[in-house]
């Protein structure tokens, strides 16, 4: 008998998507990952995470995490979305090593 599991998928965004706004107030959006459109749907609380991101800081990267919902013919819905959104900083260069 298998062992039971939870199957999470991981999508990682560093720009704002277009989103429209639906009922409640709630944005609804689509990210094309890889040929598979993910139909994604949030509160206005979680939304405004990645407006933030987009305001507060010249680099970052949202990660938006869910479980695989309906099928449709381009790719699938993401239920239960969270987003957590972090700043990225710039690497900076190595510096080059010196022969000893």
């Amino acid at each position: 008998m298998p062992v039971s599991g939870k199957l999470e998928v991981t999508i990682k965004i560093n720009e704002l998507p277009n989103a429209q706004t639906v009922e409640n107030n709630w944005r609804h959006f689509e990210i094309d990952c890889d040929g598979q459109i993910v139909s994604i749907t949030v509160k206005p609380k979680v939304w405004k995470k990645l407006e933030d991101a987009q305001a507060n800081f010249p680099m970052w990267v949202a990660a938006i995490a869910g479980k695989i919902g309906a099928k449709n013919a381009t790719g699938f819905v993401l239920n239960e979305p969270n987003i957590q959104v972090f700043e990225r900083k710039p690497k900076e260069p190595k510096p080059e090593q010196q022969a000893s």
